[in-house]
């Protein structure tokens, strides 16, 4: 197994069409969570799980542009095993004014960074995502960290930056998971065996499945939403984060917040029962 940095930077992934409805926005939000330990019927669950004037969580965004990233493993070079994949480093920018709650779209994508982290190797992937014949959506970097595949003599990469200050958070919002919330948020497209196989767990080194990251960054970008905007997800702009560990299904989801200026929020987020770190140098910008 390897990574053939000259084959594999810079590489032109196969555009890949994606359509979702209302459905499928409501899907996803409670994939996240929504609704758990809430009141079902209260205006924060409702506007994203009720067809009725519904509105989108914008880090929707991600999942049209999952169908073309899988294409990175197809690249020549690129030689690797699947289950040595973890999620890095996430960037979701919404380009549009409001997040469609359905839409007929394409999604390109490339390589943009092959970085040498000595136990392994950060591959970076920028995705841009478009209706078919109009305006572009939303912009999305991902950052996959390949391990054993480091140790090739190539740069480091960037430091992650957005470091959390060291006085008490603004704001802290918790959101728990259910036991089977990996099930459901693998409906809205990662069907990455990891999450739901106990033995596909276990040969990436996992007691059991774990909870998707990108379930753990919805709900980091839900959180500054919920309270810096009023609820109100069209005021969400951009969120980036680095993943530092997993959140088991039934865990609770633990968000700080330090608000540096109006429209830039930096986040932690940690798991409650492990009091461990799950995400780290975050920040969430509204508009």
């Amino acid at each position: 197994m390897s990574i053939d940095v000259q084959k594999v930077l810079g590489q032109e992934l196969a555009e890949m069409p994606f359509e979702w409805k209302e459905r499928d926005i409501i899907l996803y939000a409670l994939g996240l969570g929504v609704g758990v330990g809430e009141v079902p019927t209260s205006e924060n669950v409702l506007r994203y799980t009720y067809e009725n004037q519904l509105k989108a969580i914008p880090t929707y965004g991600v999942v049209p542009a999952f169908p073309a990233l899988t294409g990175v493993l197809s690249v020549p070079g690129f030689e690797i095993n699947p289950m040595m994949i973890l999620h890095g480093e996430q960037t979701t920018e919404v380009l549009c004014k409001e997040v469609p709650t359905r839409a007929d779209t394409l999604t390109s994508a490339k390589v943009t960074g092959i970085f040498d982290k000595g136990k392994g190797a950060l591959v970076t992937l920028e995705a841009i995502t478009k209706v078919k014949g109009g305006e572009d959506l939303f912009r999305n970097e991902f950052g996959i960290f390949v391990r054993g595949e480091g140790g090739f003599g190539g740069p480091s990469g960037p430091a992650p930056g957005n470091e959390a200050p060291a006085r008490e958070p603004d704001a802290v919002r918790e959101y728990p998971t259910m036991p089977h919330q990996a099930v459901l948020y693998r409906l809205s497209g990662d069907y990455n065996p990891l999450h739901i196989d106990p033995q596909f767990a276990a040969f990436g080194g996992f007691d059991r499945p774990i909870l998707h990251g990108l379930c753990t960054y919805g709900n980091v970008a839900r959180a500054v939403i919920d309270e810096y905007t009023d609820g109100d997800p069209t005021k969400f702009r951009s969120i980036k984060v680095r993943f530092s560990a997993p959140v088991m299904p039934g865990e609770t989801i633990v968000v700080k917040m330090w608000k540096e200026s109006a429209t830039d929020i930096l986040c932690e987020a940690s798991v409650k029962e492990r009091q461990l770190a799950v995400v780290k140098n975050a920040r969430v910008t509204l508009r």
